[in-house]
C-alpha cells in the first residue's frame, strides 16, 4: 500500500510538530522568553482530515479482490503480506495454464461458454505464458497467488470472457490439480537423473573388472567382494527408488478439476474430458477427497527421502574411501575443494554434502507430515504450506542426483593401495568354514574350528594362508591338502556360487543385466 501521507502532508505535519514543541528553557544571556501563542486547532484538524482523506483515497485504490463481494473492507497490508503465495507458488504457473485450457474447453463442449469466448480465453492464456516465460508478466502480490494473478491478468488482457473461465471451479479444485500436475513432472525428471546415476555406477563398475575390495560389517572388515558387486548394490537401491516414484507417479495421476470447492457442482461439466485432455488417469471419485487429499505429496516426499538416504549412504562411503586412513579413491580435482589455511587438503566435498543435504529432503517430509497430522476435511488454508516443501524437497533431490554422477565420473580407485591392504582382516574365514562343512563338519563345529584357526594366526601374526597344514590339523583334522584352494581373497572369491553372490560369474550375469537394461554400449 502507498503511503497515506503525501509529501506536502509531511512537511506540514513537521512544522506543526516544530509550532506545537514545548518551548526549551532560556539559554545563558537572555533576560526573559515569549509565551508563544494559543495552537492553531483548526490547521491542525486540517491536515489530520487531509491524512484520513489520504488513507481512504489509497484504500479505495487498492484491487477488489476476485472474492471480495461480501466484504466491505480490504485486509490490512500485514494480513496481505502473512497470506500471500504468489512469491512462491508461481512455480505452477505452467499447470495452472495447463488446466485452465482443459477447463475451458470443456465448459464450450458444454455449453456453458460460447466458443469465441474459449477462443479468446485461449488466446490470453497463451500471451500470458509467453509474457511469463520472457520475464515481462508482472507478478502482484495484492493477488494473492498464481491462480489469482492469471485470471486477473486474463481479464484485464480480454475482458468479459475471462470471468466465465472459473465457471464450476474453485480454487481448491484448481491448485490440488496444479500441483498433481508439478509432482508428476517432477517425478519425471527425478527417475531420468537416477538413471543417469546408475548408468554413471556401471561403468564404473565396467571400469574396475576383477578389482577385490573387502566388504564390510558394523565398519569392520569381513569378507571379500568384487567392486563391481560392491557398486551394483547401490544400483539396485536406486533402482527400487525410481520404482517407488513411478508408483507414486500412478496413484497420483487422477484428476480433482471440477470437484469445486468440496462437493461438486450443479452445472453439467464433463470431469472425464479435463481429466483426460491433462493426462490423467480418469478423475477422482470422491470430490472431498479430492481437494482435500495430500498423501500424493506426502508419498512423493517420503520416496524422495528414501532416495536421499541411498545418496546419504553413498557419500558416507566415498568420503571414507577417499581419506589417508583408506586410500581406496581418489576424486580428480573437478570435484575436490581445498582448505582456506590448509594448503595440503584435497577434500570430497560434494559428497559430503550429498550427505548433508538428505537431512533437507527428509525435514521436508516431516514438515508436511506435520503439517497434514491434524487437518479436518475438506480443504484448510494450512495447505498453502504444502508447496515450499515439495519445492525445496524436487530441488533438493535433483542436485543431489546430479552431483553424485559427477563424482562417479569423475574418480579413481587405488587399485594397488587396495591389493595391499585386502590381506588384513581373515576375510577367507567364512570361505574355510564353507570347506570344513564340504567336509561333512556340522557349520557350527566348523565355525569353532575355524575360529580358533584365526586366533592361532592374531598369536602369529600372520594369515590363514600362512599357516602350515601341520598346524592346521592341530585344530583339526578334517584339513586336507586341498585346503590352501579355498585360502586368499582371489581363492575365496572365486568359491562364492549362489545366485546374487560376489562371485565372478554371478557378478558378470548382474552386470550383464544392467548394461541392457539401461541400454550401456560397452567399449
Amino acid at each position: 500500500m502507498e503511503s497515506l501521507t503525501s509529501a506536502s502532508s509531511t512537511s506540514s505535519l513537521l512544522s506543526l510538530r516544530s509550532q506545537f514543541s514545548k518551548p526549551r528553557a532560556p539559554s545563558v544571556g537572555l533576560t526573559h522568553w515569549v509565551k508563544p501563542k494559543s495552537k492553531p486547532k483548526l490547521e491542525v484538524r486540517c491536515v489530520l482530515e487531509a491524512m484520513n482523506n489520504a488513507s481512504a483515497a489509497a484504500e479505495n485504490d487498492k484491487e477488489v479482490k476476485l472474492w471480495g463481494g461480501r466484504f466491505e473492507e480490504s485486509v490490512t497490508d500485514a494480513v496481505e503480506r502473512f497470506t500471500e503465495s504468489i512469491s512462491f507458488d508461481k512455480e505452477l504457473y505452467k499447470q495452472d495454464i495447463m488446466g485452465s485450457r482443459a477447463h475451458a474447453s470443456m465448459l464450450a463442449k458444454q455449453g456453458l461458454m460460447s466458443m469465441s469466448d474459449r477462443d479468446s480465453i485461449l488466446q490470453g492464456l497463451d500471451e500470458i505464458e509467453r509474457s511469463i516465460e520472457n520475464g515481462e508478466f508482472v507478478w502482484r502480490t495484492d493477488r494473492e497467488d498464481v491462480h489469482m494473478n492469471i485470471e486477473a491478468a486474463l481479464t484485464d488482457k480480454i475482458g468479459e470472457p475471462a470471468k466465465k473461465l472459473h465457471t464450476a471451479r474453485s480454487r481448491n479444485d484448481q491448485v490440488s490439480t496444479d500441483f498433481r500436475l508439478w509432482c508428476r513432472d517432477a517425478i519425471d525428471k527425478i527417475v531420468a537423473r537416477i538413471r543417469h546415476l546408475q548408468v554413471s555406477m556401471v561403468i564404473l563398475a565396467l571400469k574396475n573388472e576383477g578389482l577385490i575390495v573387502p566388504g564390510y560389517t558394523h565398519l569392520q572388515r569381513a569378507q571379500p567382494v568384487l567392486l563391481q558387486h560392491l557398486l551394483l548394490a547401490y544400483v539396485e537401491q536406486l533402482e527400487r527408488d525410481a520404482g517407488r516414484l513411478l508408483d507414486c507417479r500412478a496413484r497420483q495421476n487422477f484428476s480433482p478439476l471440477g470437484a469445486c470447492a468440496l462437493a461438486g457442482t450443479g452445472l453439467p461439466i464433463d470431469r472425464f474430458m479435463t481429466s483426460e485432455a491433462l493426462g490423467f488417469t480418469a478423475p477422482l471419485r470422491n470430490s472431498i477427497d479430492a481437494v482435500s487429499d495430500r498423501d500424493f505429496v506426502l508419498e512423493f516426499l517420503s520416496a524422495n527421502s528414501i532416495t536421499a538416504v541411498h545418496l546419504s549412504r553413498l557419500g558416507e562411503e566415498w568420503v571414507l574411501w577417499a581419506s589417508e586412513e583408506f586410500g581406496f579413491i581418489t576424486p580428480s580435482d573437478s570435484v575436490s575443494t581445498g582448505s582456506s589455511i590448509m594448503p595440503q587438503k584435497k577434500n570430497p566435498d560434494p559428497m559430503e554434502l550429498v550427505r548433508g543435504k538428505s537431512a533437507r529432503v527428509i525435514g521436508d517430509l516431516v514438515t508436511l507430515l506435520t503439517l497434514c497430522k491434524g487437518l479436518p476435511l475438506a480443504y484448510n488454508r494450512d495447505l498453502q504450506e504444502d508447496k515450499e516443501p515439495a519445492f525445496d524437497s524436487v530441488k533438493t533431490i535433483l542436485g543431489m542426483l546430479e552431483v553424485s554422477a559427477e563424482f562417479a565420473q569423475n574418480i579413481t580407485f587405488n587399485q594397488e593401495r587396495i591389493r595391499k591392504a585386502l590381506p588384513a582382516g581373515h576375510l577367507d574365514a567364512t570361505t574355510l568354514a564353507d570347506y570344513l562343512v564340504k567336509k561333512d563338519v556340522p557349520f557350527r563345529t566348523s565355525h569353532d574350528i575355524v575360529g580358533r584357526s584365526v586366533a592361532l594366526c592374531v598369536s602369529k601374526g600372520c594369515q590363514l594362508q600362512d599357516l602350515h597344514l601341520k598346524e592346521l590339523r592341530t585344530i583339526s583334522p578334517f584339513f586336507d591338502e586341498d585346503v590352501y584352494e579355498f585360502l586368499g581373497v582371489e581363492n575365496a572369491v572365486k568359491k562364492f556360487s549362489s545366485y546374487g553372490s560376489t562371485g565372478s560369474e554371478c557378478v558378470a550375469s548382474q552386470l550383464d543385466y544392467w548394461v541392457t537394461k539401461l541400454e550401456i554400449k560397452r567399449s
